[in-house]
């Protein structure tokens, strides 16, 4: 398949430049995936789609301030320097800005606001390509104390506002440090809401996923097939693993909250030999979801809604199918839906 047929017209002023004031408020278009019925809702409305026995999976992954901006200790040039990944003892994989100034042995200094003592340091260890980088600090006291006084929230290039409270780049259960970006479709939830679904009988449970580097890279291959997504750390719980394997017995649904929290339950499902011996699990998945590679797990959807001719476009196609969901996002234009991280929802089921 060629990548430009997932390409979609959007008109800039449906991107979401900030999140609305409350969280649950946002729209939720709805598709069917077997017919293509569309429906539009408002959020809190979700609840009408779910039923006693469905299970529901989110991704607890907490995202860390991991966009830093620092200077070179020799010149005072300015840097920027997001954090993707950490490979343990202080090194890290990150993007580094301007890429092409930044060599091998530089050493990038940090401070906190006010302050005239750098608090961080940094040198760069290994250069990659497009300016990745590996990175290993310097400290003295707590590194995530220490980059919560210098990091900000790493929002998307496409949302240009100033975000007031980092907090709304979380979402209300994210518990494990670790992600480069939110996993956004969980955004619209409150704690009450989440008490209403359990009260009503549906069942919550977690994964962990932290978003890395795919996140932030374009498809750069002509076709689907030839694209190769970067590694990301996952977590299914045996909690989780024995929930799954429960409600499967019971006919109840597999719903993800996210594509991470579904690329995580595709990767678990694909290292069992049967949905019922499913067990907890925990690594790394690279896993890539396009239209015909099949779902063995997840039975529905909640996200919201992606780029054009991105990965996260291609795996909700492979559970709607694309000419549906194509069809199903010039509607969601057609009707000034809200789009990307601080968007409305889609639920598709």
């Amino acid at each position: 398949m060629n990548v430009n047929e997932f390409d979609f017209e959007l008109p800039e002023h449906l991107i979401a430049q900030t999140p609305l004031k409350e969280r649950s408020k946002s729209r939720l278009l709805t598709l069917d995936k077997n017919t293509g019925e569309t429906g539009h809702r408002t959020f809190e409305e979700l609840k009408e789609f779910l039923q006693p026995g469905d299970l529901l999976v989110l991704n607890n992954t907490k995202v860390l301030p991991a966009r830093l901006f620092g200077v070179k200790a020799d010149t005072g040039a300015k840097v920027e320097v997001l954090l993707l990944k950490d490979n343990g003892e202080d090194r890290w994989d990150a993007l580094v800005k301007p890429g092409k100034r930044i060599k091998t042995g530089t050493r990038i200094v940090f401070y906190a606001p006010g302050e005239e003592t750098p608090i961080l340091s940094a040198v760069i260890e290994a250069e990659g390509e497009m300016g990745q980088r590996s990175i290993r600090f310097r400290y003295e006291g707590v590194f995530l104390e220490l980059l919560d006084r210098v990091g900000q929230m790493p929002l998307p290039p496409y949302i240009r506002e100033t975000l007031d409270d980092k907090d709304r780049y979380q979402t209300v259960y994210a518990q494990h440090q670790g992600s480069a970006a939110a996993p956004t479709a969980g955004l619209h939830f409150t704690q009450p809401f989440l008490r209403q679904l359990e009260e009503s009988g549906i069942r919550i449970a977690y994964v962990t996923l932290h978003v890395g580097l795919g996140t932030f890279r374009p498809v750069s291959a002509d076709t689907v097939e030839e694209h190769r997504m970067h590694s990301e750390y996952y977590v299914l719980p045996e909690e989780t693993a024995a929930l799954i394997r429960e409600t499967k017995q019971q006919g109840g649904r597999i719903i993800a909250v996210g594509t991470t929290s579904a690329r995580t339950l595709e990767t678990a499902a694909r290292n069992a030999e049967d949905i019922g011996c499913l067990e907890g699990s925990s690594g790394w998945t690279d896993i890539f979801i396009y239209p015909g590679v099949e779902l063995r797990l997840v039975d529905a959807l909640l996200t919201n809604f992606h780029l054009p001719k991105s990965t996260l476009l291609m795996l909700i196609s492979a559970i709607a199918g694309r000419e549906r969901i194509l069809a199903a996002y010039r509607e969601a234009v057609e009707r000034e839906y809200r789009f990307f991280s601080f968007g409305d929802a889609m639920f598709i089921y």
